[in-house]
């Protein structure tokens, strides 16, 4: 686990950037978080990383999904407005999960019982007005073999 403050939308995005370089296909990202606390503002960050350019990011709350096409497909979630797990079910979410691209899921603690074991769970929190925290938990083999430790000194900088 591992523990970062930023006290800005440019450093939640910066944060973002530095996570991409981790990712890889197949990858699940999980953000999990307040109304406002930064889930939109570090997927936007993430998705530009992955070279997604000239198209503006939005989060899909009313879609519940947008697609991307950048270094990899990334398949950007949005499970506000899910009402219950059967509806994601109906969408055919295990061919996103388990594709060629990354799969980055805004409100994910809506459907903790179809997460893959392996993924990143990445939690934001008010610490004041300005400042958010942000919690990487890594999840799985896959995540914990990754060298997340000496990653994680430069992560917040």
């Amino acid at each position: 686990m591992f523990t970062i403050n930023s006290e800005s939308s440019k450093k939640t995005e910066k944060i973002a950037e530095k996570i991409s370089l981790l990712l890889s296909p197949g990858d699940v990202i999980c953000l999990i978080g307040e109304l406002g606390a930064g889930k939109t503002c570090f997927s936007k960050g993430l998705i530009r990383a992955l070279g997604v350019k000239n198209k503006y990011v939005v989060s899909p709350t009313f879609t519940i999904i947008n697609e991307y096409q950048g270094k990899y497909p990334i398949y950007h979630f949005d499970l506000y407005r899910l009402k219950n797990e059967n509806e994601l079910e109906a969408l055919g979410f295990e061919e996103y999960f388990y594709g060629k691209g990354i799969t980055l899921i805004e409100w994910a603690d809506k459907m903790k019982k179809l997460l893959p074991k392996d993924r990143l769970e990445i939690y934001f929190s008010y610490v004041n007005e300005n400042t958010r925290r942000i919690i990487l938990k890594p999840k799985g083999k896959l995540w914990v073999s990754r060298d997340m430790e000496s990653f994680s000194e430069n992560i917040g900088s």
